[in-house]
C-alpha cells in the first residue's frame, strides 16, 4: 500500500515538471538582450504622410507592444539605454474588392509603411534598421458572411498593430 502512494507522488512530480518545462518553452527571456540594455525610448515617429495624428497612433502602438512584452522599460530619450526612431513613409487606403451585384466598393485595404532604426545609446551603435516595413489590413464597409462592416479607422488600427508587432519582433529576435 505505501508503495502505491509513493508512485503517485512521483507521477505528480514528473507531471508538474513536464508542465513547467512546457510553459517555459514558449516564453522569451531577457537573457537574450545585452546586460547593459534595460531601458528604451520611443520618441514620436516622424510623419511624412498627410494623415493627421498617424504619428501619435504608431508611436503609441509601438510603446504599448514593448510595455506588454516587458523586456525593456520605457523611459525618456535622455535616460534610455536604447532608442527606436521611426518615420511613417506611406499611408494608403484603397479599394480591394468590389461587390459583383452592385458594382460598389465593398472591401478596402489600409497600408502603412515606416522606416525604423533601433540604436544602442550606451555603445553608440545601430542594432538594426529597416528602411521599409509595410503592413496592410483589409476591412469591409458592408457586412458580409463572417465579417461585420468596419471603417477605415478599424483597418488603420489593424495595420498599425502589425507594424508595432514587427518592430517588437525584430528588436527582440535580433539577439
Amino acid at each position: 500500500m505505501p508503495r502505491r502512494g509513493r508512485s503517485s507522488s512521483w507521477v505528480a512530480v514528473l507531471a508538474s515538471a513536464g508542465l513547467g518545462a512546457g510553459a517555459c518553452a514558449y516564453s522569451t527571456s531577457t537573457g537574450f538582450f545585452p546586460a547593459h540594455l534595460k531601458t528604451l525610448a520611443v520618441p514620436l515617429f516622424e510623419n511624412a504622410t498627410t494623415e493627421y495624428t498617424l504619428e501619435q497612433e504608431v508611436t503609441d502602438a509601438v510603446i504599448q507592444r514593448f510595455v506588454q512584452d516587458n523586456h525593456l522599460r520605457i523611459v525618456d530619450a535622455r535616460s534610455a539605454d536604447a532608442v527606436i526612431q521611426g518615420k511613417i513613409t506611406l499611408y494608403r487606403n484603397s479599394v480591394f474588392g468590389i461587390s459583383t451585384n452592385q458594382s460598389l466598393a465593398q472591401e478596402y485595404r489600409v497600408t502603412v509603411g515606416v522606416s525604423v532604426v533601433f540604436k544602442d545609446q550606451v555603445k553608440n551603435r545601430e542594432i538594426w534598421s529597416e528602411p521599409e516595413i509595410v503592413k496592410s489590413a483589409n476591412y469591409y464597409v458592408q457586412s458580409v458572411p463572417g465579417e461585420s462592416a468596419r471603417t477605415e479607422l478599424d483597418g488603420r488600427k489593424q495595420a498599425i498593430a502589425k507594424i508595432a508587432d514587427e518592430i517588437l519582433s525584430r528588436s527582440v529576435e535580433t539577439w
